[in-house]
């Protein structure tokens, strides 16, 4: 039976300055916490497990681009529920009741690790449903979450590089601070994802490692994160539109375990502002303060 999505909240909300000021986007497609009932009721996991690929508070820690003229799109749904930073139909045979349409993309990898449009596991492997689901439930969040956040998406790139001559999407997750194998293995504070300098000019990667070293962070390029799929969709720098990936270590910010902040929430913010306001500069547009409207 196919879920009712009509009653529930809407895909994506929208944070905009009055006037946008520089030619960036940022864009928080995993920091959704809205878990449908039908959802959690289909699910074999307990509440505090499913929300274990969720980037808590994400949006949050970027939402003073706001102030500094640039829109923020944050999505309103989990990951675990409908991953908008995928193809639009990377889906798993083996999760549904019957056969997917010809045009689902059955063999990425990311559908082989669990991970497709309609995820089959979270982040540490566990299954999240108790039983397989029709195609027609798949399809019908794409059509009703997936295709309007990315319609946004698109719009706002598009105005902004009509206004500015150029667009600058900035794509921010978390990620966990350790590997699978253990916390030996630990991640460094922040990775940059810029599809080995595919997605956007190397200069502008540049300039966020060298903010972020000066701030005492430790930083990577590319790996284990070279960019999901927005950043690879977007990313054409040859046409004046870049996209940058930004992975954020939880242990910064949050105590993994429980899901809660933590006193390093806002130090993090606060340096995430002079990140943002050294990519601001070196676009060329100095950061000015401007109020904030929610669309």
């Amino acid at each position: 039976m196919t879920e009712d999505l009509t009653t529930l909240p809407p895909p994506f909300e929208i944070l905009a300055p009055d006037r946008q000021m520089v030619p960036f986007v940022f864009s928080s497609p995993h920091s959704g916490r809205f878990y449908p009932p039908s959802f959690l009721d289909a699910s074999r996991l307990d509440h505090r497990m499913i929300r274990s690929s969720e980037d808590l508070m994400v949006d949050a820690l970027f939402a003073n681009a706001v102030d500094l003229g640039a829109p923020l799109i944050r999505a309103t749904y989990p990951r675990a529920f409908l991953d908008v930073n995928r193809e639009p139909f990377e889906l798993d045979p083996k999760m549904f009741t019957d056969r997917l349409p010809p045009f689902a993309n059955i063999r990425s990898l990311r559908v082989a690790g669990g991970l497709g449009t309609i995820p089959r596991i979270v982040c540490d492997a566990q299954d999240i449903y108790r039983e397989p689901m029709s195609v027609e439930t798949a399809l019908a969040r794409i059509d009703a979450i997936y295709k309007p956040y990315h319609d946004c998406l698109r719009q706002l790139l598009a105005r902004t590089h009509v206004e500015f001559g150029q667009a600058c999407l900035i794509d921010c997750h978390s990620m966990p601070s350790a590997m699978r194998a253990g916390h030996s293995r630990l991640r460094p504070d922040f990775v940059l994802g810029d599809r080995f300098g595919i997605s956007c000019q190397s200069e502008l990667t540049d300039v966020a490692a060298d903010c972020l070293r000066d701030l005492g962070y430790t930083v990577c390029r590319n790996k284990p994160y070279a960019g999901g799929f927005i950043t690879e969709h977007y990313g054409r720098p040859s046409r004046g539109l870049q996209a940058l990936q930004i992975e954020i270590n939880r242990a910064l910010y949050m105590d993994e375990q429980n899901l809660e902040l933590h006193d390093g929430f806002e130090r993090l913010r606060s340096d995430i502002s002079c990140l943002i306001g050294a990519l601001v500069r070196f676009a060329g547009s100095p950061p000015q303060a401007v109020p904030i409207a929610a669309e």
